[in-house]
């Protein structure tokens, strides 16, 4: 009899459909769960709400703090316009991790790394111009020094519009080629993983191939001047937050590839909040501490004695 009622149910198997999944006994489909990073299910996803709120907090602290001395010469001799694009564009670049949150759609999916690629883009952009300007500070003092033809007010402006421009165009080509879009991952046992499928991988990792070559620059440009007068001097500054940047995706991106649906979110969103709170941290805290707790280094007199705070007295910034 047992056997009678095995051969009629191997007769009468079905497949089930792709949204069910077969019961322990399988003999009838269950509802799949939906899986993807949500409010209502993942305390990390309000975690993540809670310290992207804080880091734009602290950086709104520091752009009111860069205006109500907007004239002091600790805020000028670090460029003033530069640090404001810098600050604002990681603003808008932490702000992407919304996107990462919730269920993914196709439209999501495709501004989600296009413009996290783009404005972490203008992030190390401007990093990268402000390691120049004490580089060619460094060069420059030479007597005679041929580096002086590369001062001048437009090049930390051109730095950034020209590599923010090779990130925007990658992006450009990955959505008109091959565009992010939203996928059901049926893999795994009793869940439908949603996710986003990047589409073009090539376009994915050129563009954080591309970050991590100015990141990279940075760095070292950075490191080589590192011995400039102590004082006040931002190379060490930049050398740090570039070290956590580097250090951060480095260890981020095998977590990512050997990840799966909303785990691959998590991955993500970690990087670019830590990487974001190491750059705002290592390059912006430091002068708040001269700002608010030592002001006697903002006095004229103290920082005439340094190359860096002269150099860029003589562009006006």
């Amino acid at each position: 009899m047992k056997t009678e009622i095995l051969d009629l149910y191997s007769e009468n198997c079905q497949r089930c459909p792709d949204h069910k999944w077969p019961n322990e006994g399988r003999n009838s489909c269950i509802v799949r769960d939906y899986e993807f990073l949500s409010y209502e299910t993942d305390v990390l996803a309000l975690v993540f709400s809670v310290i992207y709120i804080f880091l734009s907090l602290v950086t709104l602290f520091i752009i009111g703090l860069f205006i109500l001395f907007w004239k002091s010469r600790i805020v000028r001799a670090n460029n003033r316009t530069l640090s404001f694009i810098l600050l604002s564009s990681l603003m808008f670049s932490l702000l992407c991790v919304f996107l990462f949150i919730g269920r993914p759609v196709d439209i999501t999916c495709m501004l989600r790394q296009t413009f996290f690629g783009i404005f972490f883009t203008v992030v190390v952009s401007s990093v990268l111009a402000k390691t120049l300007i004490v580089y060619f500070a460094f060069k420059a003092t030479r007597p005679n020094s041929p580096w002086r033809k590369c001062v001048g007010v437009k090049l930390p402006y051109s730095v950034v519009l020209g590599c923010s421009s090779i990130q925007v165009v990658n992006a450009v080509i990955w959505l008109s080629v091959s565009p992010p879009h939203q996928e059901n991952n049926l893999d795994y046992p009793g869940k439908i993983l949603i996710q986003c499928n990047e589409g073009s991988v090539l376009s994915f990792y050129l563009m954080l191939g591309y970050m991590g070559f100015l990141a990279s620059l940075s760095f070292v440009l950075a490191f080589m001047v590192r011995t400039l007068p102590d004082i006040y001097n931002e190379a060490k500054y930049i050398t740090f937050s570039m070290l956590v940047f580097c250090s951060v995706w480095i260890c981020a991106i095998p977590a990512y590839l050997s990840s799966k649906g909303k785990h691959m979110v998590i991955v993500e969103i970690f990087a670019i909040l830590s990487s974001g709170g190491g750059i705002l941290s290592c390059m912006f805290l430091p002068k708040c501490y001269i700002i608010l707790i030592n002001p006697e280094v903002k006095s004229k007199g103290h920082l005439q004695r340094h190359k860096l705070g002269l150099f860029n007295d003589t562009i006006k910034k």
